[in-house]
C-alpha cells in the first residue's frame, strides 16, 4: 500500500508519547515495550527535530533526569507501572545498565534545527558526564576501548555476538538466553554494578556498534563544546577520537572487517553479523576498505542482503533465523541497523547504496506497517506492533 511515511511516523510517535511526573516521553511500543529506553529516545529525538523540536527536547530531558551520580546513564526507566524486565536491579526506577550512547547526536541534531544554545547549556553538562564516564569506567586497562557487561548493552540482546562468551549454543532458546542474562544481572547486583572493578570478571565485551557508535557521538560532543566554547572538552573528545579509532584497528580488525572482542587478550568473536557495517557510521574504514565491505558483504545475497532488505546476521551461519520472532537479533531485519547502515553508506559516498536501503525500509513499512523486525525472506512483520523505530525512515528522507 502506497504510506504517507511522515504522517504515520508522526502519528505514532505521538500516540506512543507519555507524561509522568511532568517528564514527557514516547514509549517504543505501548503494548510491548510500555518504558522509556535510551537508545530509542535518542532515535525518537533524532526524528522529532524535524517534526516536533519541543517533544525532542522533551525527550532526551526525561532521559537525563534518571543519569546516574557516576553518569551513566540508564537504559531503562520506568516511569509507569508494568512487568517487563522490572528486575531487583537495585536503582530506584531504573535499570542499572545502559545502552549504545546516542545521545550527543540527538541533541546536536536537535541544536543544528533551531540552534536553541538555552537548552544546548542546559543538556550539555548531562552528555560530558556521560561520555567521560563511558571513557573513564568502562575502559579500566587503558586500551582505548569501551567494555559492556551484559548483552542488553548492545541494544541487541540475544545476537550470537555473545553466545561464546555466554557459554550457549547457536540454537538456544529466547528463554534460556534470558536467563544466561539474568545470572549476569545478579553477579552485578553482588558487585553493585561496580563495571570497572567487578564486572569485568563476568562478562566484559569489547563489541564494534557500541564503540562505533561510541566514537561518531563524541564528534558530535566535541562540536558542541566548540559551539559552547568549552575547548578543553572538545579537545578530550578529539584525542579520544583518535585513540579509539586506533584501538578498534589493532583489536579488532581482521580480513577487512571488525569483529567483537572478548576476555583480557582481545579474542575476537568470528561470527558475521551487521556490526562488520557499523564502522562506517563512524568512519573507521578507508574509502578502499570500505568498498570492500560493501560489494563484498553489505550486497552479497549469499550472506547480509536479502529481498526485503540487510540480515542482522549472515545466512551462512549456524546461527541465522530468519522468522522465528523468539530469535530476533539472529537474522531479520531492524530498522535501527538499517539507519546506521544508511548513514554510514552516505558517509563514504555511496549514494546509490543508501538509497537502496530507504528503499528497501519503505517498502517494509508499506508493506507490513511499524513492527519491532521483519523476515528477510518474506517482508513479514514480526514482534511488536507500532514501534517506533520505523519512523527512523523519515530521516533518510532529508525533509
Amino acid at each position: 500500500m502506497r504510506m504517507d511515511i511522515v504522517k504515520e511516523s508522526h502519528r505514532i510517535l505521538t500516540e506512543n508519547r507519555r507524561r509522568t511526573d511532568g517528564h514527557e516521553y514516547t514509549l517504543p511500543s505501548p503494548e510491548s515495550y510500555p518504558y522509556q529506553w535510551l537508545w530509542d529516545s535518542c532515535f525518537h529525538a533524532i526524528v522529532l527535530a524535524k517534526l516536533e523540536p519541543k517533544f525532542a527536547k522533551e525527550e532526551l530531558r526525561a532521559l537525563v533526569s534518571k543519569q546516574f551520580d557516576d553518569g551513566m546513564i540508564p537504559h531503562m526507566i520506568y516511569w509507569q507501572a508494568g512487568d517487563l524486565h522490572r528486575y531487583e536491579w537495585g536503582k530506584d526506577g531504573t535499570s542499572a545498565l545502559t545502552q549504545p550512547p546516542m545521545i550527543a547526536y540527538a541533541v546536536e541534531r536537535i541544536y543544528n534545527n533551531d540552534k536553541d544554545k538555552d537548552f544546548l547549556r542546559e543538556i550539555y553538562p548531562s552528555l560530558w558526564k556521560f561520555y567521560k564516564y563511558l571513557v573513564e569506567k568502562r575502559d579500566p586497562r587503558g586500551h582505548n576501548l569501551v567494555g559492556i557487561i551484559n548483552p542488553d548493552e548492545s541494544g541487541e540482546d540475544n545476537s550470537p555476538r555473545f553466545d561464546v562468551v555466554l557459554g550457549v549454543d547457536h540454537d538456544i532458546s529466547l528463554d534460556d538466553h534470558l536467563k544466561k542474562r539474568l545470572v549476569l544481572i545478579k553477579e552485578n547486583i553482588k558487585c553493585n554494578f561496580d563495571a570497572e572493578n567487578c564486572m569485568k570478571n563476568h562478562f566484559w565485551v569489547k563489541d564494534v556498534p557500541f564503540n562505533s557508535i561510541l566514537i561518531t557521538n563524541l564528534e558530535s560532543l566535541e562540536r558542541l563544546a566548540l559551539e559552547l566554547k568549552i575547548t578543553g572538552d572538545a579537545e578530550f573528545s578529539r584525542n579520544h577520537i583518535l585513540l579509539m579509532k586506533a584501538a578498534m584497528r589493532r583489536f579488532m580488525f581482521e580480513d577487512g572487517v571488525f569483529w567483537s572482542t572478548y576476555g583480557k587478550d582481545y579474542e575476537k568473536v568470528k561470527v558475521a553479523t551487521w556490526s562488520h557495517f557499523a564502522p562506517l557510521f563512524a568512519g573507521i574504514y578507508t574509502q578502499e576498505e570500505a568498498e570492500v565491505i560493501v560489494h563484498k558483504h553489505l550486497l552479497n545475497e549469499e550472506t547480509f542482503k536479502s529481498p526485503f532488505g540487510i540480515r542482522t546476521v549472515s545466512k551462512q551461519e549456524p546461527s541465522y533465523h530468519p522468522i522465528a520472532s523468539s530469535l530476533s537479533w539472529r537474522g531479520p531485519i531492524w530498522f535501527a541497523p538499517h539507519w546506521f547502515m544508511y548513514k554510514g553508506l552516505a558517509r563514504y559516498g555511496f549514494d546509490k547504496e543508501s538509497k537502496l536501503i530507504f528503499n528497501m525500509s519503505k517498502g517494509l513499512l508499506e508493506k507490513e506497517g511499524f513492527r519491532e523486525y521483519y523476515s528477510p525472506e518474506t517482508g513479514e512483520g514480526q514482534g511488536a506492533k507500532n514501534f517506533t523505530w520505523g519512523a527512523l525512515v523519515v530521516d533518510m528522507m532529508n525533509i
